[in-house]
């Protein structure tokens, strides 16, 4: 089904990272995009709905249609959220730059308003049809509905998605002894509960490094744009100290020249040290990644090293009810063995009586 009708049409579009929020905590952003895709406004004349569409290839991540009630809000400088109680999801756009974000915010509040407006006209409609004969007073229209912000607690923006790591010191370190494996299914929930842990971290690392991604892109060409400008008023400075006559008007444009270089050039430092920062941020993610990599070899250890010990167990086992068997039936035997001779002393003791008597007959 496709996410527009034939009466839609775009009326404002930008690119930016969508996200939404997690259904089960609330609190943290998943990333629906791998990269920046087009967000657009579109307006249905056949219905007079306005409706915010996103799509990745040819799924639709965003299918939002704008009502009076909704409320766009600036969670940062260049990130933005709204709820969609139709949907039951809050959506979240990561914007390259301020200026995108605060276009957006004001088409989300024109078409809000507009359909605001359109909402009313309808209800008027629908009061005069059901009411043709009375003529209601402009005092008296029903009023806008009030915004109500969604019930969302603790929604943040992708400069507050990070949250602190497990303390990986604490780790209990598995014993070789049957007291070892009488506490190893606590150390594996403990393991799987610190692998969870590190995968949702990881899913917000990565978006926040999507984020970190398209900032630095944007930063480099204008570091370039500021380089050409900066080559480009230093040969002109050289051109005007190549003339032979200058006048106070080239002094002039020559100090002017040398303070929009100093300013290009400070404005360049301090865009390298953002990207060294952002280097650093990039180096920490990776260390993140190599945790994650060796608590998940570890817990796959843990999880063989638990197997092992069970099938020693079972072996055991099996040996103890064997030897129980074994001493069972020599129990059995031993009782045999004692009938057969309280049997044979009985006979001896009849055989020794008839002999005494026979002797006694005899003499």
């Amino acid at each position: 089904m496709s996410a527009t009708t034939m009466g839609e049409q775009p009326i404002y579009s930008t690119r930016a990272h969508v996200f939404q929020i997690d259904p089960n905590t609330k609190k943290n952003w998943l990333p629906t995009s791998k990269h920046a895709v087009t967000v657009s406004y579109f307006y249905d004349s056949t219905r007079n709905v306005y409706r915010i569409i996103s799509l990745d290839g040819t799924k639709a991540i965003i299918n939002s249609t704008i009502s009076p009630n909704m409320t766009f809000t600036k969670t940062s400088q260049k990130f933005g959220q709204w709820a969609d109680s139709r949907a039951n999801t809050v959506y979240g756009l990561g914007f390259s730059t301020e200026h995108h974000l605060s276009k957006f915010a004001e088409k989300f509040a024109e078409y809000k308003e507009a359909a605001r407006l359109a909402k009313e006209k309808s209800q008027e409609k629908m009061e005069m049809a059901t009411s043709p004969s009375q003529e209601s007073p402009a005092g008296e229209l029903s009023s806008p509905l009030t915004p109500v912000t969604p019930p969302m607690e603790n929604i943040n923006g992708t400069d507050e998605m990070c949250d602190s790591t497990p303390n990986s010191d604490t780790r209990p370190e598995p014993a070789q002894n049957a007291l070892a494996f009488s506490h190893s299914p606590a150390m594996t929930k403990h393991w799987e509960a610190e692998l969870e842990a590190l995968k949702g971290n990881n899913a917000k690392l990565t978006a926040a490094l999507l984020e970190s991604t398209a900032n630095v892109k944007q930063w480099k060409q204008q570091l370039a744009a500021y380089q050409e400008e900066a080559e480009r008023l230093h040969k002109r400075v050289t051109e005007l100290e190549c003339q032979s006559n200058q006048t106070p008007v080239i002094k002039s444009q020559k100090t002017e020249l040398n303070q929009t270089i100093e300013e290009l050039e400070n404005t360049l430092r301090d865009k390298e040290e953002e990207m060294e920062k952002m280097k650093e941020e990039l180096e920490n993610m990776n260390d993140l990644m190599e945790q994650k990599d060796t608590l998940t070899q570890k817990l796959e250890e843990t999880e063989l090293r638990s197997r092992v010990l069970e099938e020693q167990l079972s072996g055991a086992e099996q040996r103890l009810e064997e030897n129980q068997e074994e001493q069972e039936n020599f129990r059995k035997s031993l009782r045999t063995l004692l009938e057969l001779l309280d049997g044979k002393i009985f006979e001896l003791t009849e055989l020794r009586d008839t002999l005494a008597r026979l002797i006694e007959e005899a003499s």
